[in-house]
């Protein structure tokens, strides 16, 4: 029998190897980071960054959002959202409009151009996901899901039990 090679994700090697909550949390810090440095090369031609792909996805899928809501939804950190939306608003890729309910707040929205954009850099997106997921059977990506999800529960609760 052939020695497996290190890194097999087999699941007789995950059972014999049991990893420790440390390994768990240096594995995914390293998946993220390798995806995310990745992800971010995919756009050089675009000329967008993570973030601003992040605020045009946003906007693609959920429509017209205020900046707060752009930030729960893509997960971004507020310091790095005005320069974005300044940024995406100069390449008339989105626009900022007056919300009806709340003169304080800006709405923004796709522009045309901006749809085209985030369309065409969002396919290809979806399909190097897809090829780079394709190495996961269909049982460990709902594995691999169902776990982080419930992590991510629990330490939202954990977060919120701790004072402010």
């Amino acid at each position: 029998m052939a020695r497996q090679q290190r890194g097999d994700t087999t699941q007789g090697a995950a059972i014999r190897r049991q990893p420790t909550p440390e390994q768990v949390w240096v594995a995914m810090a390293r998946c993220y980071r390798t995806m995310s440095s990745q992800i971010e090369r995919s756009f050089v031609d675009s000329g967008l960054s993570l973030t601003d792909f992040m605020i045009l996805e946003a906007l693609l899928h959920k429509g017209s959002l205020t900046i707060t809501e752009i930030q729960a939804a893509a997960l971004l950190a507020s310091g790095s959202m005005t320069a974005a939306v300044d940024r995406l608003e100069s390449r008339a890729l989105i626009a900022r409009t007056l919300s009806k309910q709340d003169r304080r707040a800006r709405i923004l929205e796709l522009t045309a151009g901006g749809n085209a954009v985030i369309q065409q850099v969002y396919a290809q997106h979806s399909g190097q996901l897809k090829q780079w997921m394709g190495l996961l059977t269909s049982e460990e990506r709902a594995i691999t899901f169902s776990s982080l999800r419930k992590l991510e529960r629990h330490l939202k609760a954990i977060d919120s039990d701790s004072p402010q």
